[in-house]
Parts: C-alpha cells; sequence; structure tokens
C-alpha cells in the first residue's frame, strides 16, 4: 500500500509548459490510491485542457473562483476543507510570487489561502526566472512558512536554456510527496555529507576509466536523509539523475577531485555516507594529446588513488562515517575486514555477482556495525535507502549520547 493512498490531493496546476506533465503526474497519484481533484488556473488551460484531466480523475476540474455549481457558489471553501494535500505542478514564478505575497485573486490562489492541508510546489520556469532574485526570494519566503518546494531539477529547458527551472518528473513528485508522508525528527539539523556515483580517471583528452555505478543508491540515501530533516551535501560524480530536491550537490571529476570536495565539505559535516564506487588506481600520467592506435596492445601505468573513506576518517576521528562495499563474493568477511581496518562506525556491503545491484531498480543490503548487524532484503532503492537511513539514525544518535 502506498503512503498516498486515501489522501486527499488537490493538484494545482498554473501556467507553463510543464503543464503536459501533470497529466502523467495524475496518473501516477491516482495509481497510488489517492483521492484527486484538479484545480486549473487560466492560463494553464491554455496548454493542456480541463477535458484531459476530468478523464483522467474521473471528476469536474475546478476553474473558476466562485463556480455556481458548488456548493452555495463557495467552491474555493469546499476545496480547502476538502484537501489533505494541495501539491501545484506546475508552479510558474508568476504563482510562487502570489503564494508568497498572499494573493487570493483567483480559485488556486484562495483555496491555498484558505486550506490547513499541507501545501507543496514544484517550481517550473526559465533558469534565468529562477535565478531572478525576486523568485529566490519568494521561495525563501514559502520555505519559512513550511512550504514544501520540490526541485526544480537541472537541464534543457523548452526555450533552449540549459540550468536549473524543469519540473522535477512526475514520477520523483510521487516519491518526494511521499517522503513528506514520512518525514522524521530523527535527523532535524545534523549535517549529512554523501558521496555517491563513479569516478572518472583521464587517459587523455578524450578518454577515462570509469565502472558501472548509476548513483542511484546513494541519491536515494540523500533523499532518504533529507526527509528525516538532514541538512544534505552531495558530492557526485556524473551521474543521469536530478538532484533530490532539499539536497545541495557539487559534480566531481576524478577520485582526486572527490576527494579534495569532500575533505573541504567533511569540516561542516556531522554524519558522513561514502556511497560512491571511487576508482581504485589512476593513470600515472594522462597524455596531453588523444592516443593513436598505432599499436595492437596498450600498456598504461597504474597507480594508487587515495582511500576517501579512510582519509576523512584519519582527518575527522569524531565524524560519524558509514562506508559501502560492493563485492562479487566472501561478502560478509570483506564488510567486517573493512569496517576494522578503516576505523569506520558502520558499513553497508551488497553484492555485485553475476551484475546485480548495478543500474537495477533493487538491491539488497547486509550493514555491520561493531557489535551488531542486520540484513535488509532485495527491495526497492528507494524503500531500502529509508529503511538504511532509519539503522544509521538509530546507531548515530546513539553515538552521541
Amino acid at each position: 500500500m502506498s503512503l498516498l493512498t486515501g489522501k486527499n490531493i488537490l493538484l494545482g496546476i498554473s501556467g507553463g509548459i510543464a503543464a503536459y506533465k501533470s497529466a502523467e503526474l495524475l496518473r501516477l497519484l491516482v495509481k497510488q490510491g489517492a483521492n484527486v481533484r484538479v484545480c486549473m488556473t487560466e492560463s494553464a488551460q491554455a496548454f493542456i485542457t480541463h477535458l484531459t484531466m476530468q478523464a483522467l480523475s474521473g471528476h469536474p476540474v475546478h476553474t473558476q473562483l466562485l463556480d455556481p455549481q458548488a456548493e452555495m457558489g463557495m467552491g474555493h471553501i469546499e476545496l480547502a476543507r476538502w484537501a489533505d494535500i494541495i501539491l501545484i505542478a506546475p508552479a510558474t514564478a508568476n504563482t510562487l510570487a502570489r503564494l508568497a505575497w498572499g494573493m487570493a485573486d483567483d480559485l488556486l490562489s484562495t483555496v491555498c489561502l484558505a486550506s490547513t492541508a499541507t501545501l507543496a510546489v514544484a517550481p517550473a520556469m526559465n533558469q534565468q526566472m529562477w535565478k531572478n532574485p525576486a523568485t529566490q526570494h519568494n521561495i525563501r519566503t514559502l520555505k519559512e512558512r513550511g512550504i514544501s518546494v520540490f526541485g526544480p531539477a537541472e537541464g534543457v529547458q523548452a526555450c533552449g536554456d540549459t540550468g536549473f527551472g524543469r519540473m522535477l518528473e512526475p514520477a520523483d513528485l510521487i516519491s518526494e510527496l511521499e517522503g513528506n508522508c514520512t518525514t522524521s525528527t530523527l535527523l532535524h539539523g545534523v549535517r549529512v555529507l554523501i558521496t555517491a556515483g563513479p569516478t572518472r580517471e583521464a587517459i587523455d583528452p578524450v578518454r577515462f576509466l570509469t565502472n558501472r555505478s548509476s548513483g542511484k543508491m546513494g541519491y536515494a540515501v540523500a533523499r532518504a536523509a533529507a526527509s528525516m530533516g538532514a541538512e544534505v551535501m552531495l558530492v557526485s560524480g556524473h551521474v543521469a539523475l536530478e538532484c533530490p530536491a532539499g539536497v545541495r550537490r557539487i559534480t566531481t571529476e576524478s577520485a582526486a577531485d572527490m576527494l579534495n570536495v569532500t575533505s573541504e565539505q567533511a569540516k561542516q559535516a556531522d554524519l558522513f555516507i561514502a556511497t560512491a564506487a571511487v576508482a581504485d588506481y589512476t593513470p600515472t600520467e594522462v597524455a596531453d594529446r588523444k592516443i593513436k592506435k598505432n599499436a595492437d596492445t596498450l600498456h598504461l601505468e597504474m597507480k594508487r588513488t587515495t582511500d576517501i573513506l579512510a582519509t576523512i576518517k584519519q582527518e575527522h576521528p569524531r565524524l560519524f562515517t558509514v562506508g559501502f562495499a560492493a563485492e562479487t563474493h566472501d561478502l560478509m568477511t570483506y564488510a567486517r575486514s573493512k569496517l576494522e581496518r578503516k576505523n569506520i562506525d558502520m558499513i553497508a556491503a551488497n553484492s555485485v555477482a553475476g551484475g546485480k545491484a548495478f543500474d537495477q531498480a533493487t538491491n539488497a543490503l547486509e550493514v555491520v556495525w561493531k557489535h551488531g548487524h542486520t540484513s535488509l532484503p532485495e527491495m526497492d532503492k528507494q524503500q531500502l535507502a529509508e529503511a538504511l537511513m532509519q539503522l544509521i539514525a538509530t546507531q548515530y544518535n546513539q553515538h552521541n549520547k
């Protein structure tokens, strides 16, 4: 059963090109078992028709502030009382500004002002509009009032620009809503530093050595930590994933690059979780020109990289540190050995034999600490991350006591 099952969710749609994603979002909400009603601004109807949303929800779409068909013509009050959650997706710069200033000049803004429901917004706009100080001021205002802000994501936009401003994908918004339903204060205010994804070790200007890590598990852990109230900094290799809402991200290239950034960020961290798949070796020399295929064989001299996990723990011995171990055999033996050898507090080990874990939607973990061990069976990576973070939070809080 989904955490959204039985929830009364009012989906607000404002006028942006991302409104086309709202149809898929509505479909997924219904699939999760939520009771969904739709409220559209006048400009939203220029991008997607109310008939589409009515067909998907099975209910009339609300568009007018004083609807004569609603109970006593007070449709906004009726909707405001009905909703458990109000999600505005997309939320344009104009909509965010009106919410921040308490406007009530159309149905959607009036319902938001009149409701005690949980309110969340999914910003969607041009990257320059998102960066504008006025928009950033409005976002800060909304967050201070306890309104959840999901995204935006970074990428290519409909106008051709590239940057932050894309609405999160519907599946990611579902995850964010579910995270809101399970938000705890286990890690409230705790500064969590997470590494994720692969590293790239250059051979020449156009080639590099890397590994099969997708970063999915690390990003799921970051999302789970944020849902517990943590302040999350994500140091990530290059991955095809959007940064989780409420998480700050720094993208790095090589193992040396990731070490430098992580070492600097660790100075402000309370909890360090190293999920990244860091290269053990890097080429001794990097060619300054593209290597030509003149010979039948190519020999590369390699040198060991600096161990990020061990280095950070050595530099910050009081920092609660969690490592990851991906092994093809003798999983528990290597996990305990790594825990003791690197003097870390916990380790989460998973088998990668036969292609397990890499680029997969599911995973399983053996979680080990000095005086304990538990098995987390195979499940969806986001669910697994949430279960893992519960264990980590428990051990971290006991350690601090």
